[in-house]
């Protein structure tokens, strides 16, 4: 049963090296309780309980502290600041046309309508998202 294990360990963790998450790990630690309790002389239901409680317990231990980790960070940029910001419409939007600009907080931008409609000239709107380098905006 030894060679089982030792079999079960290397192929979780080549498993873990080839994936770019932790996600094979848990089970690579339980095949090596496994493997101690089959060279210890343990029977195989204790091997098998070993390898399961050990794969759940570095599981329920490691597992949030590794999520935590490994969760990339977002950092909002300047560029967010305008979403849900009222806009002045400095020239006609026109999806059709592929036109439009808006002035927020002191910047032009190309708009679009959020919901292709033309929207005139001086008309106030709320930026929804950006998409790219242009402001998705609805008229108030």
């Amino acid at each position: 049963m030894s060679i089982f294990w030792l079999v079960a360990f290397i192929a979780f963790a080549v498993g873990e090296a080839l994936t770019v998450g932790l996600v094979s790990i848990w089970f690579a630690i339980g095949a090596l309780g496994g493997l101690a309790c089959a060279a210890l002389g343990g029977g195989l239901w204790l091997q098998i309980s070993v390898f399961v409680g050990l794969s759940a317990l570095a599981l329920a231990l490691f597992k949030p502290l590794s999520s935590k980790l490994l969760k990339p960070k977002i950092s909002a940029t300047n560029a967010d600041q305008v979403i849900g910001a009222s806009a002045l419409v400095t020239q006609t939007i026109d999806n059709t046309q592929a036109v439009g600009q808006v002035k927020v907080d002191g910047q032009v931008w190309s708009a679009r309508s959020a919901y292709d409609v033309v929207i005139p000239e001086g008309s106030e709107v709320r930026v929804r998202s950006i998409q790219g380098v242009k402001l998705l905006v609805e008229k108030l």
